[in-house]
């Protein structure tokens, strides 16, 4: 049975990916510093640590068999916040990473790498990241081009991972889920942007499949590519009450793209089964059941939640 090292295993994606190695019956354990998090509960060897530790995290890695990566910054705003922090966790973490550990990897990187591109995107072509996340998650993916890896550029995720991490509500599916839910009301600027969308639990299986596979390198995965125009209106049938305000006008997050995961369904079979409309009703469910206190708690937001952190650091 393989040794798997989940870095960042208590995180959105994390979580659901220790819950099918457990069902696999893997021996799991999980290396965070808990940023996120109060506390981790689950039935799963445990390490609290961070990840620019490298003695503690060497010692960790000498145990592992596989090495599946989700530690990172996530999200354009949140990276922008400290530069410097972004590159170290981003980057130069997987540079020593890949100087330091031989074995299996499976790496999660971004579709933000591509950028601003009107055509469907595969991955041989032109890269263009427009922010420093996609940038630090781009530099990261060539420190592992010679090694044993396989790289995971996601789309927007969205939907719930597990029953212990916390929901991301900066994702724009669950976002707008929200929005329908508290307010009545989805505003969208613009609208005709594109995002390859998948749900998180895809994400879990992707890496679970490919934990003993030979397959190295790069691969897209997304479920389908919507405009968030239409995303708001498919919302809205969950919602029949709430109102869609649409905006003639450029929306900020100049980002539009759609993808194909054409390379991962021809080399390892992957094929998305938790569609939109699964992640919406999860998120309507727990909105609408109250199972979530204070919807607008900066935690569930990794930009302001880490703004504030950075805050309480500098005070």
């Amino acid at each position: 049975m393989k040794n798997v090292l989940v870095v960042g295993g208590a995180g959105y994606v994390g979580g659901a990916v220790t819950d099918l190695l457990k069902d696999a019956q893997a021996n799991v354990r999980v290396y965070d510093s808990l940023v996120y998090e109060d506390s981790y509960r689950k039935e799963v060897d445990f390490v609290n640590g961070d990840i620019r530790d490298q003695e503690k995290l060497k010692k960790q890695l000498a145990w592992a068999d596989v090495v599946v990566w989700f530690a990172a910054i996530v999200g354009d705003g949140a990276c922008a916040l400290n530069p410097d922090l972004t590159v170290a966790i981003n980057q130069e973490s997987i540079k020593w990473l890949s100087e330091n550990y031989d074995g299996r990897i499976i790496f999660m990187s971004t579709c933000s790498v591509y950028g601003a591109q009107n055509i469907e995107l595969d991955e041989t072509s032109q890269t263009n990241p427009l922010s420093l996340y996609a940038a630090t998650k781009l530099k990261a993916e060539s420190f592992l081009e010679k090694k044993n890896a396989m790289i995971f550029r996601l789309g927007t995720l969205f939907g719930v991972g597990d029953l212990y991490a916390r929901i991301r509500m900066d994702l724009v599916v669950n976002t707008l889920t929200v929005k329908a839910h508290t307010v009545g009301r989805i505003s969208v600027f613009g609208g005709d942007q594109f995002r390859p969308l998948l749900h998180v639990k895809d994400v879990a299986r992707a890496v679970v499949m490919n934990l003993d596979t030979p397959h190295t390198g790069i691969y897209n995965l997304h479920r389908q590519n919507v405009r968030i125009i239409d995303l708001a209106y498919q919302i809205r049938n969950h919602f029949p009450d709430c109102v869609i305000e649409a905006t003639d006008m450029p929306f900020q997050d100049t980002r539009n793209y759609r993808v194909a995961s054409k390379k991962a369904k021809e080399t390892f079979g992957f094929n998305s089964i938790h569609s939109i409309d699964d992640g919406i009703e999860e998120l309507k469910f727990l909105v609408e059941t109250g199972r979530i206190k204070d919807l607008d708690h900066n935690r569930y937001s990794n930009q302001k939640y880490l703004q504030e952190q950075l805050k309480n650091v500098r005070s």
